[in-house]
């Protein structure tokens, strides 16, 4: 798949879905892509930003992600970076860690997930547990600074 159809794929895959303020997905998902292209990740990586979420969310299976037209890079950053239920915060860490050019993917995911202009417009119980998990996230992955 072209990086194009990548996009393409993700933004149907989560038509309707909006984040935590009520924004469009697809706004998280471009930052994140456009995240990965700023911090010199390559397209493989770039791809895997725009479908961090898919599996995580349901808005496309395991099954799909095994059959679709990616390189094997991209489809394991992507399984990487979806968190699975009841998975401790280390183990989660320590996957990405162990998978080359996932780093980068959840480093630009964090960024924007923490971004205070996002944060600014939620309540403050979950902009205080959010901005405290993605600081947690981050030391577990050595993105300390």
């Amino acid at each position: 798949m072209t990086l194009a159809q990548v996009e393409a794929t993700a933004r149907t895959a989560h038509t309707g879905q909006t984040d935590k303020a009520g924004r469009p997905y697809a706004e998280h998902l471009r930052a994140v892509a456009e995240g990965v292209r700023a911090r010199g990740g390559d397209e493989e990586q770039i791809a895997a930003a725009w479908l961090h979420d898919a599996v995580e969310d349901d808005a496309l299976s395991v099954e799909w992600l095994r059959g679709a037209a990616l390189s094997s890079r991209t489809k394991d950053i992507v399984l990487a970076v979806t968190k699975r239920a009841g998975e401790p915060p280390e183990a989660y860490a320590a996957r990405i860690l162990a998978t080359p050019g996932a780093l980068l993917v959840k480093e630009s995911d964090l960024a924007h997930n923490a971004d205070p202009a996002r944060l600014s417009v939620l309540d403050e119980t979950t902009r205080k547990r959010l901005t405290e998990k993605y600081a947690r996230m981050r030391a577990l992955l050595g993105l300390v600074g």
